[in-house]
């Protein structure tokens, strides 16, 4: 039950953060050849439709942070609103990408002070998980926005790639990437996890240079297999072995 509880809280902040995300971007997402078939751009959708759809998501996710006790419910609220200003960062920062790594590195503490209900002192290597996971997102949506470079550019919006270029730009989500690792293992270390989790962490940096291979080898060509398959397997591997390891912990 208090697994259900936690997955819904999640799939319902980012269910509001996504609403919020497309009400935010329908101009540029209608200028862009990419994203001019979304919903709202596209008129399939109206904008009072995706804004009632994001306030029952956030009425849900604080309804349900409600049950988890006081502490979690003050939060939820400042939760939902590092969830929504993402959304808009890319209108003054390059560092937008970093803000939406945090936005989804919020899940590892708060699923834990949601099934501790309290912050104890064996929350430091969730803490290098979130960061680890603040760190995977960015590197993976700067190459995500390598593709809407001369759009971000045209419309003025900040980005990696706009400002820096493309190839600096997975320059440093290479970087980012290598960041990820370090901090992943200095969650197992602090958490003093066994053999499965490390595999998980030499799987997974196999797997991160297979997607930047991806894309050095072939453009922006495969992007999408880069971006939603790979990072799908990465997620995926290293909840299934962490899991695996604390089960047999």
């Amino acid at each position: 039950m208090l697994l259900l509880r936690i997955l819904g809280a999640m799939l319902l902040a980012r269910s509001a953060a996504m609403a919020v995300n497309r009400l935010a971007d329908q101009q540029f997402d209608a200028t862009n050849p990419r994203t001019e078939g979304r919903a709202l751009p596209s008129g399939v959708v109206p904008r009072y439709a995706m804004g009632l759809f994001a306030l029952v998501s956030s009425a849900g996710f604080i309804g349900i942070s409600a049950t988890f006790g006081n502490l979690c419910l003050w939060l939820s609220v400042p939760v939902l609103l590092v969830l929504f200003l993402y959304s808009y960062t890319k209108r003054f920062t390059a560092a937008a990408h970093l803000f939406v790594g945090l936005a989804l590195a919020l899940s590892p503490p708060a699923a834990y002070l949601a099934a501790r209900g309290s912050i104890d002192s064996d929350v430091t290597p969730v803490l290098w998980l979130a960061a680890s996971v603040l760190l995977w997102v960015a590197g993976f949506d700067v190459i995500y926005a390598c593709q809407d470079r001369e759009h971000d550019l045209q419309e003025g919006l900040h980005s990696i790639p706009a400002r820096w270029g493309i190839a600096r730009a997975l320059l440093l989500s290479r970087f980012l990437h290598g960041a990820m690792l370090v901090t992943l293992s200095l969650s197992a270390v602090t958490g003093y996890f066994g053999p499965l989790t490390w595999t998980a962490i030499g799987l997974v940096a196999c797997l991160l240079i297979m997607e930047h291979r991806l894309i050095s080898g072939s453009g922006l060509e495969r992007v999408n297999l880069a971006f939603f398959t790979m990072n799908g397997v990465v997620s995926l591997l290293y909840a299934s072995l962490v899991g695996l390891d604390l089960l047999w912990r």
